[in-house]
Parts: C-alpha cells; sequence; structure tokens
C-alpha cells in the first residue's frame, strides 16, 4: 500500500508475544527455550489457572485459561512462575511510551496489545512495522507481532497470522485470499457458543460466512449479532480508535483451592464475595471511579463458567452497595454444582467527580458482546440461594471481609 495511492485508513495492531512469560525470562533467561507457564502461585499442586505460556509449552498443548495441575500433566518438565502484575505493568507503560516516536494515535486495548493509526504516518507498512518492533525491542528487549489493514478488524486477525515476531499485512483487496480460509472463530467475537452454532449450520470458514446470506444469519441469530457476522467476514469495520479511553472495568476474581459446594460451603462463599466487593471498591476509589454496572463471574468445576449483571441508574463504588448487587446476581445463578472460582466485576465507569442521576435500580440488558455469550447471561428464573443451617440473611455480611489473594 503506497502513501500515493492510500485512500483508506492504515491500522496496525501490536500484540506483544508471550507477553508474561517474555517478561519473566527477561529475569530468567535461563530459562530459554524452556517451555515455561506463568500462572497463580507458580505452583501445580495448588489452584490456578495458566495466564501465558511460551511458545515451547504452548507445544505441548498448555494454553490460557487452563488449570495448572491439568499443565502439569502435559508437560511434567514444564516450569511454573507465579504472576507479577506489578512488573508486567511497568513494562507494559514503557513499550507503550516507545510506540509515540512513531505515531501518539494509539488505542489503548489492555496490558499487551494496541491498535495505531498509521494513516497519516509517512512510509510503507513493513518499513513502518518494522520501526514499530525495533522502538518496542529497544526499551523492553521483548518481541511483538503486528497486523496492519484497512480497519481494526482486519489488522487484529492479521496480527494473529504470524506469531511470533510476526508482520502480517491484508489489504482490502486481500480478505478474500488471507482471511476467508481461515477458521470462523478467527473473527473477534466470535466466542465458543457462536462458533459451535455455525459448525452445526455447516459454517467452518470466514469464507463460507461471507458467502452465507445475511438475512438468512438473522434469522439464525439476532437481527444485530447476524448483520455484524456478514459485515465482519467481509473485512468491513468502520469503528474509529479510542484515543483517550476512560477504564471500562475493574474486577476482582480467586480461584478456591478446593471446590465450593453451594450449600455446605454457602458462608465461605458469601464471605468470599464480600471480601472481592470490597476490593473492587477500594481499587475504584484509589482509582478515582465509579461503576453503573456490578457483575459476577462464577465458574465451576467442570469449567462451564457463568456470568450476571445488574446495572443502577446511579454509578457507585461503595463496597456495601457493590456486595448489595453481587449477592442480587448470585440469585439468578441455578447453584447446583461445586464452584471453583468467583468473581465480582463493577463496569459502565466514569469519574466519580462527575454529576450523579437520581437513583433508581433498572434490570440489565443482556448486552453480550457476542451471540456466543448470551446463553450463560439468562437469568434463571425462581432461582434461590441455598443456605446451610437455616436460611441466612443475603446482606448480613461483614463490612470489614478480609481480603483475600488474586489467583
Amino acid at each position: 500500500m503506497s502513501d500515493a495511492s492510500r485512500a483508506v485508513r492504515r491500522i496496525a495492531h501490536l500484540d506483544m508475544d508471550a507477553f508474561y512469560a517474555s517478561v519473566e525470562l527477561l529475569r530468567r533467561p535461563d530459562l530459554r527455550g524452556q517451555p515455561v507457564a506463568i500462572g497463580g502461585r507458580g505452583d501445580p499442586t495448588r489452584r490456578g489457572v495458566v495466564t501465558t505460556a511460551t511458545y515451547e509449552a504452548r507445544a505441548f498443548g498448555i494454553h490460557s485459561g487452563m488449570a495448572l495441575s491439568v499443565a502439569a500433566r502435559l508437560c511434567p518438565q514444564c516450569v511454573f512462575l507465579p504472576v507479577d502484575f506489578d512488573r508486567y505493568r511497568e513494562v507494559s507503560r514503557q513499550f507503550k511510551q516507545a510506540l509515540t516516536q512513531v505515531t501518539t494515535a494509539i488505542e489503548d486495548r489492555g496490558i499487551d496489545e494496541v491498535y495505531l493509526d498509521l494513516t497519516e504516518v509517512p512510509g510503507e507498512d513493513r518499513d513502518l512495522a518494522l520501526r514499530l518492533q525495533a522502538a518496542v525491542f529497544e526499551a523492553t528487549g521483548l518481541t511483538c507481532s503486528i497486523g496492519i489493514g484497512p480497519n481494526k478488524l482486519v489488522a487484529k486477525i492479521a496480527s494473529d497470522l504470524d506469531k511470533p515476531r510476526g508482520i502480517s499485512l491484508v489489504g482490502a483487496e486481500q480478505i478474500a485470499q488471507r482471511l476467508w480460509p481461515l477458521a470462523a472463530r478467527k473473527i473477534p467475537g466470535i466466542g465458543p457458543k457462536a462458533d459451535a452454532r455455525l459448525k452445526a449450520l455447516g459454517i467452518e470458514t470466514i469464507g463460507q460466512l461471507a458467502a452465507s446470506d445475511p438475512g438468512w444469519l438473522v434469522q439464525q441469530f439476532t437481527e444485530r449479532y447476524g448483520r455484524w457476522l456478514h459485515r465482519a467476514a467481509h473485512g468491513l469495520d468502520d469503528r474509529p480508535l479510542d484515543l483517550d479511553p476512560e477504564p471500562r472495568s475493574r474486577s476482582r476474581e480467586t480461584t478456591f483451592q478446593q471446590d465450593l459446594h453451594p450449600v455446605r460451603d454457602w458462608q465461605q462463599l458469601a464471605q468470599v464475595l464480600a471480601a472481592l466487593s470490597k476490593q473492587v471498591s477500594e481499587d475504584l476509589r484509589k482509582r478515582g471511579y465509579r461503576g453503573r454496572t456490578v457483575g459476577i463471574k462464577l465458574r465451576f468445576a467442570d469449567f462451564r463458567t457463568v456470568t450476571r449483571d445488574r446495572t443502577v441508574e446511579t454509578p457507585l463504588d461503595d463496597a456495601t452497595g457493590i456486595r448489595k448487587l453481587a449477592f442480587e446476581c448470585l440469585t439468578r445463578v441455578e447453584l447446583k454444582r461445586p464452584i471453583r472460582l468467583v468473581g465480582v466485576r463493577v463496569g459502565e465507569l466514569s469519574p466519580a467527580n462527575q454529576a450523579m442521576a437520581p437513583s433508581s435500580v433498572v434490570p440489565q440488558d443482556d448486552r453480550a458482546a457476542s451471540q456466543s455469550q448470551l446463553a450463560d447471561r439468562r437469568p434463571v428464573r425462581n432461582a434461590r440461594i441455598p443456605a446451610a443451617g437455616g436460611s441466612l440473611p443475603l446482606f448480613d455480611l461483614m463490612d470489614e471481609a478480609p481480603d483475600l489473594p488474586d489467583n
């Protein structure tokens, strides 16, 4: 794509290669070339999940979200290290600052990835990608992969095509050739459930999705999601970069060393939920934010994960308010299986010094990012929270709950 012929946007997606693991290898260069997994306290005999793994570990089937114990069985020689989020955040700031040498039009998408608008930056695509990679490496000693395309969607898919240290350039005229042969799940926003549904309909590739009638997709999914699927398969995405993003949410979660029984261990579950609510409240107040949406996440022993949200008109940051809404969300979950993990999240954030609307509770719309999440977000009618040894008042819990370690 030359400077003279560019009539469309030029967007880059930069994704750090195995970020947490790579940061750890800077401190432990003796582990280079070995299978290494980062997660929890770095002890596969304790509960926890893999946050990331080196490419050598991934060759054994180890991946993010996998239980540490399972990873240890897949690769007995794997080295496990604990997470160090303070260090990861520090290195994240370093690589993002280095990118401003090339452009300041940067959308921060998380600790290890960004979008960059290169439309007005002189130079050829590959030369700019090499400059970005060099800036990151000089600042941190780490590598990254970059995809460049006409929009955010294509750039993000492209950045994953040639990892690690990859550079993938996909112009609008190359979408059919480069993207259509890929599995449909490669499109960000198509999760496991939507992917399974598409496969059941005979659609496995992006090309097959692109060839589908949009009206038929709407019938199979929803109006909004069906039309989005068709546009995404054609590489269409007009979202602008958010160059000054506010934080979207704050969350805390913990993995239990032993699965909690929803009845026998109800008191412990309730105390943990209260403690997590308190931690999220402290995080919000420390950063000067309030939020309108409170949600919970439960992962059961079979690794099925469900989420429930509740939205209020008045943003809140107090532990009591967050806790009450978290327990209200819990009443919408059918608690019949042992619980492995619990989390609390506050979203739809706004600065705490903004004027607040009159208070009233309103139901939360099930606005899943993709159809794949809808099933787990539907309320369970007439669900009841079990109590051990008699009824337990939902909110009759300690305000000063003990802090719990994150896993």
